[in-house]
């Protein structure tokens, strides 16, 4: 299901605190690049977004300080 994200995905989020939005790709652990914003499937932000969709809220703890986002958009890269 394209809607649903999953490894190979390309999510786009928005921090609920700060409005920002960014787009990331979910992608294996050696494909991982920061500055491309590919994420890991296997770090918190990634493990997060699997199986979300548009619309879907996701908290993710960093350094005890919970975040939220919002699925603005998911599509295969």
């Amino acid at each position: 299901d394209h809607n649903v994200a999953n490894l190979g995905s390309a999510v786009t989020l928005k921090d609920l605190e700060s409005g920002e939005e960014m787009e990331f790709s979910i992608v294996g652990s050696a494909e991982v690049n920061s500055l491309e914003f590919k994420i890991s499937n296997e770090s918190p932000l990634g493990k997060a977004m699997i199986g979300k969709k548009r619309g879907d809220i996701i908290k993710v703890d960093f350094m005890g300080s919970e975040v939220k986002y919002q699925v603005l958009d998911v599509k295969r890269y």
